[in-house]
This record gives structure tokens, C-alpha cells and sequence, in this order.
């Protein structure tokens, strides 16, 4: 099982360790994507600081990204486990899990970044400041950036089991499961019950019990309708329907009752 999971846009502060060594990283079929873009990022920050916050989309208030992203290079780097918060993150609880999960994470879970491409939790790297949603002046938008070194990379990673893709919109615009990859990927929706409305906040709490939930019990569906019966068994209400077509995923519906 692959799990796609989006990052979380505020981040732990980078360690006291060795600093980033990009070879290191995993999926390394991304790494002349990943020198362009980590080239780019760190020059444009250490330049004009207004003109790298206005190409960042950075408040005021969050000036200080940008002298992050201009030491990235001599930054502490930590296990992407660790540098990703939010609520997600919070939900999904790696530090918490027993070694047999962690294991478990380690082989399953792959976090999308505007930067890094994909990243496995536990590849060493410094925090940063830069959204999917980017485009650098001279790569342009980092999701089109991607779009060919990921469509390279992906299927080898994602093997031959299941898919469960939980990244928002803009991340999920770098890599789009295609063919046979696609017929055994699944998207996740959370919906408040008696609405039918999607929810926002419990959405990506939702998402990280999910995927805690999985990785706690050890449950390894092979496909979409085995990771519905694993869902239900794990006690979620879950809605789903198999694709119309070969070659395109499922999407699943998880029901909540309460919103917060």
C-alpha cells in the first residue's frame, strides 16, 4: 500500500544536525528536479526579500520564511516525519506509533512538497516555505514543474498494490494516477453525515486517523474494495461506488457525525 499525503504548510523548526544531503533522499529519480527547484529557492531568497515574499505568497507576518529557505542549504535537516505538523499530522501521531507501525509508515507513507517533489517520512530535511501552489520565475508553477519527473518515478513506487491518494487539489496536480496504476487508487472525501457536506478542519483529522488506523491494526488491503471492508472494519461509515471505467480510481466517501 502507497499512501499520498499532502504536507503541512506550517512546520516544525529544522534541527541541530547534519544539514540536508539530497542524495540521501528517497525516490531518487526526482533529484535533478529537486536541485532545480531547491537552486532556485535559495537564490531567489537570498536576494530581493520583498520580491521572494510576493513570489511565495508570504504575509508580512511570515517574513522570516524567507531568510528560512536562503539557509537551507547549511540548515539542521530532521525526518519529514517530524518536520510536518498541522492537524493531520497531529491526527496521524508517527511519533506515538509502536515500532511495528512505524515500520509500516516508513515503506507506505509519501508526502508531496511544492519543493522536495515526494518525500518518505523518513528522509532527512531542513523546514521550509514553499507550496505546490508556486510558481518560481524560472521553473514557473512547481505543479507543472513535477508533472514529468513524477509521472517517471510514481508507478515504479506505487508497486502493485493499493493507492490511497489523501492530497488536496494543488498537490494532486502534480501526479495523476493513470491506467492500471489508477484502477487501484482510491481518493477519500470526508462528509459530515447529516449534511452531506464536505468538512474542512475534520477532513484532514479524519484523514490522519485513517491512515493511524491502518498502520496501528497492520491492515493491508490489496485494492479499493479491500481497503472499503478494512475501513468498515476498523469502524468508519464508508461510502463507495467501483469507477464506471477501467482506469480510473475510486472515490470514497467517509462519514462523520461530528464537525470539529
Amino acid at each position: 500500500m502507497l499512501v499520498l499525503l499532502p504536507p503541512s504548510e506550517g512546520k516544525a523548526a529544522s534541527g541541530r544536525g547534519a544539514p540536508l544531503k539530497p542524495e540521501s533522499l528517497s525516490l531518487p529519480g526526482l533529484a535533478g528536479a529537486r536541485e532545480a527547484v531547491l537552486t532556485e529557492l535559495v537564490d531567489l531568497c537570498a536576494g530581493d526579500e520583498d520580491k521572494a515574499r510576493d513570489v511565495l505568497g508570504l504575509s508580512e507576518g511570515l517574513r522570516g520564511e524567507v531568510a528560512k529557505n536562503a539557509g537551507l542549504l547549511i540548515a539542521g535537516a530532521r525526518p519529514a516525519g517530524e518536520i510536518y505538523t498541522g492537524v493531520l499530522y497531529d491526527a496521524l501521531g508517527l511519533a506515538s506509533l509502536d515500532a511495528a507501525a512505524k515500520r509500516r509508515a516508513a515503506r507506505s507513507l509519501l508526502v508531496f512538497s511544492g519543493l522536495w517533489g515526494a518525500v518518505r517520512v523518513t528522509d532527512r530535511i531542513p523546514s521550509y516555505r514553499c507550496s505546490m501552489g508556486v510558481k518560481l520565475p524560472g521553473l514557473g508553477a512547481l505543479a507543472g514543474h513535477w508533472r514529468a519527473p513524477m509521472a517517471e518515478v510514481l508507478p515504479e513506487a506505487a508497486g502493485n498494490g493499493l493507492v490511497l491518494d489523501l492530497r488536496s487539489a494543488a498537490y494532486a496536480a502534480a501526479w495523476k494516477p493513470k491506467g492500471e496504476v489508477a484502477g487501484r487508487t482510491a481518493t477519500v472525501r470526508v462528509l459530515h453525515a447529516p449534511t452531506r457536506k464536505v468538512v474542512s478542519h475534520f477532513n484532514k483529522a479524519t484523514k490522519g486517523r485513517i491512515v493511524r488506523s491502518l498502520l496501528t491494526e497492520g491492515a493491508a488491503p490489496k485494492g479499493p474494495a479491500e481497503l472499503v471492508e478494512a475501513l468498515r472494519d476498523l469502524g468508519y461509515e464508508v461510502e463507495a461506488e467501483a469507477p464506471a471505467g477501467a482506469g480510473k480510481p475510486w472515490a470514497l466517501d467517509v462519514l462523520v457525525d461530528e464537525v470539529h
